[in-house]
Order: structure tokens, then C-alpha cells, then sequence
């Protein structure tokens, strides 16, 4: 197993360093045969993802993780949607930026380059294989995938369309690569090639993330749990926070930028709540409240400590009252995983407040944090959504996928 993955990190590099002098117009021309190839192959991704959906079902995988796995036409329209929008991007590899000229005549700028080898690892999602191969080709890097063993059937599929468009266009052999081996050790082995791969990032649950980063000897830009919280404040238009909290937790609970407390100002509890909770009732979600939510609404569930600190990421939802916006911005400081959070409000005072001081990759202002997304941001697709602070946070693009270097152009000038 070490030698397999050795010998792919080696291909890798080796594909990396002949990527970067790729033109945009070969880059676009193999994204283009991707999309065409998804199309066309569309029947037999989605009868290798069917072998991965009846075994997750045998294996008793919860109706969330399923949705997560399933592939349709629809999701591989979605797919190559994301490829287009890519393609029609600027390329960001080769741009210079903040050229200035020293005293000494000497001109210094930097150039935007590949970051190299991206190893990525996740779980369930088969998309991400076409989400981050497109990228990776848009951005000049090589890049080494590990999906999920509940998702190895569709992965495999996908990765060998893919593969043929690259094949198909005379791209760097090895410019991508799938490891195909389900034992998690392969995992270890992958993140202890740091000669080869310069970048992992990893998607999935807070396990797979925290096992990543503290056995990685590579670097991590990490993806963290989504533990996101819609603040509806006493200046709010109610039938908008209602609206907005409704998508933000039931348009797709299964998702890291899916809401999963609410937390709501206590001027306006009384008249916001029963209509809020009987709307998430007769969706199907379960609604678990603090004392002061369970007093207004008691036919709810009572929230217990544990609530406050759970990614549900199932149509379950936690709600507190709190007395202000200093209280809600203390607790979303306190059980926040900084990926996405909104406020709802009409006082413009108290909306920069929340931006200022919530400390997260996206804050919204009267809209959903479902909007953390790669595709919604107009990026085509994401390699994940950075929940830390270096080098990039929130959706990660193009521009997130590449590196500088700083150049220098002179006419024979000498360092006194």
C-alpha cells in the first residue's frame, strides 16, 4: 500500500511541474471535454452510484448520508454546470500583481503561480471528485483524490470520465489521480508524503477533519464542522427572519452551511416562535428549546447542553431566547464552528455590529447561510470551505488554489 500511494505522489509531481506551463486555452479545451463526457457517460455514473447507494442501505446508513451518496441526472447536470461556469472564469495562474519599481531601478512583483500537488480526502459526496478535478485543471495543480469507501463505486466511475477527457486532450498524464484503496490506512500513508503533495484538505465530518490535521505532515487547510446560527433581533421583519430561518434549516439539512440553532431576541420571542415552530413542525423537524422557548411553545422538545455544541446535519433545530445581540454574538462565539452565520435585522447599527464582532467565513446580513457555497459565490465549485484563517477562508475558488512568487526584473543592479 505505502508503494502505491508513493508511486502516485511521485506521477503527481511529476505531472505538477509540466502543468505549469499549460495555457489557459488547453486547460479550458480538457474542462470542456469533461462536461461533454459527463453528459455522455451520465448511464454509467449513475448505475456505479446505484451499487454505492444499495450498500449504504444494507450497511443501515441514515436517509441524510444517503442523499449525500446519490447521483441522478439532475446532480450530474449540476455537475457540469459547475465545470462551465470554471471554464468561463479568468485563469488566475500567471497574473502579476503590485509591480513596483525601487529607488534603485530594480522591478519587484508577484506572480501568481500553481500551488503544485493538492491531496484531497472526503467523504460521501461523489461530486466533489468533479468539483475538485475542474478546479485543480482551471488552476494548473495536479491533484491526488480519496473519497470515501461508501462512495468508491461512483468515485471510480467519475475519476475514469474524467480521465479519459484529460487522455482525450493530451493533458499531463497523472494530472489526476484517484486512490482507489477503501482501507483508512491508505489515509496515513497519503498525509506522510510531504516531498510530493504540497497541500491536503480535507472534507467530511469532524472526525475525518481532526484525524487529518493531527496526523498530517503535510499542510492542512481544514474544512471544520458546520455549526451555523441564524439571530433573529428585535428590529427584525419576523415574516422575513421566518422565511429566511425556514431555508437556512430545511433546504438542505444534511450540509455543513445548513443552520442548526436558532437564536431568537427576547422582545420579539413571544410573537416570532409559535408561528416559526409550528412551521418547522408540520415540515418534520424536531424543534428542541430552551426554558424560555418551551414556556412559549411548550409542546417543543427541552434543549440540553450538549444541543448547543451538535451539528445535527438531520431536520432537528435547537433554539434559545436571548436577552440581546451581545448575549447571541457570545454564544455563537462560544458553540460556532466559524463556517456561516446570519442575523436578521433592520437596524443598520446592529447589522455591522454582528458583522464586525461574529467571527466566522461568512456573515449575512437578512439572508440564509445556506449561501456559503462555492457555486453561490460564482466560483463553479469549491475544494471546501476553509474554516481557518491561512492562507484563504471561506469557499475555496481559483484564487484560493494557487500560490505567489515574487519576480524581479533589473538591469544589472548589485546589493551594496
Amino acid at each position: 500500500m505505502k508503494e502505491k500511494i508513493k508511486k502516485i505522489a511521485e506521477k503527481a509531481k511529476a505531472a505538477a511541474r509540466k502543468m505549469t506551463s499549460i495555457s489557459t486555452g488547453e486547460k479550458n479545451k480538457v474542462l470542456e471535454k469533461m462536461a461533454d463526457l459527463l453528459v455522455e457517460k451520465a448511464d454509467f455514473i449513475i448505475t456505479e452510484n446505484q451499487k454505492d447507494i444499495e450498500k449504504a442501505k444494507e450497511k443501515g446508513l441514515t436517509s441524510a448520508m444517503i442523499e449525500r451518496l446519490r447521483v441522478d441526472e439532475k446532480g450530474i447536470q449540476k455537475m457540469v454546470d459547475g465545470v462551465k461556469v470554471i471554464i468561463d472564469l479568468p485563469d488566475p495562474v500567471g497574473e502579476i500583481e503590485k509591480m513596483k519599481r525601487l529607488p534603485n531601478g530594480l522591478q519587484i512583483g508577484k506572480l501568481r503561480t500553481p500551488i503544485g500537488v493538492i491531496g484531497i480526502i472526503y467523504e460521501s459526496r461523489p461530486n466533489v471528485t468533479v468539483d475538485t478535478a475542474s478546479l485543480c485543471v482551471k488552476s494548473g495543480n495536479a491533484v491526488i483524490l480519496r473519497g470515501g469507501s461508501e462512495s468508491i463505486n461512483s468515485n471510480i466511475a467519475i475519476a475514469k470520465v474524467l480521465n479519459d477527457a484529460v487522455e482525450a486532450c493530451g493533458f499531463p498524464e497523472n494530472a489526476l489521480q484517484l486512490i482507489d484503496i477503501t482501507d483508512r490506512n491508505a489515509v496515513n500513508e497519503m498525509l506522510k508524503m510531504d516531498e510530493y503533495i504540497d497541500l491536503i484538505i480535507p472534507r467530511g465530518g469532524h472526525q475525518l477533519i481532526r484525524m487529518v490535521v493531527e496526523n498530517s505532515s503535510i499542510p492542512v487547510i481544514k474544512h471544520d464542522k458546520g455549526l451555523c446560527h441564524v439571530y433573529v433581533d428585535s428590529d427584525a421583519d419576523l415574516k422575513m427572519a421566518e422565511d429566511i430561518t425556514f431555508n437556512a434549516k430545511t433546504q438542505r439539512c444534511s450540509v455543513c452551511n445548513a443552520t442548526e440553532s436558532l437564536l431568537v431576541h427576547g422582545d420579539v420571542a413571544a410573537e416570532f416562535l409559535p408561528n416559526m415552530v409550528k412551521r418547522f413542525q408540520d415540515a418534520g423537524v424536531e424543534v428542541r428549546g430552551c426554558e424560555t422557548t418551551k414556556d412559549i411553545c411548550p409542546e417543543i422538545n427541552s434543549a440540553v447542553e450538549e444541543d448547543w455544541d451538535t451539528e445535527y446535519l438531520d431536520m432537528i433545530i435547537s433554539v434559545k431566547v436571548v436577552s440581546d445581540i451581545h448575549q447571541a454574538i457570545e454564544h455563537i462565539t462560544t458553540y460556532g464552528s466559524m463556517l456561516s452565520e446570519a442575523i436578521v435585522t433592520n437596524n443598520y447599527q446592529t447589522s455591522w455590529k454582528f458583522i464586525r464582532e461574529v467571527d466566522a467565513a461568512s456573515v449575512y446580513v437578512n439572508a440564509s447561510t445556506r449561501f456559503t457555497d462555492g457555486g453561490e459565490y460564482g466560483m463553479g465549485a469549491e475544494m471546501g470551505i476553509s474554516t481557518q484563517k491561512l492562507h484563504c477562508r471561506g469557499p475555496m475558488g481559483l484564487d484560493e488554489l494557487t500560490s505567489t512568487k515574487y519576480i524581479g526584473f533589473g538591469n544589472g543592479q548589485l546589493r551594496e
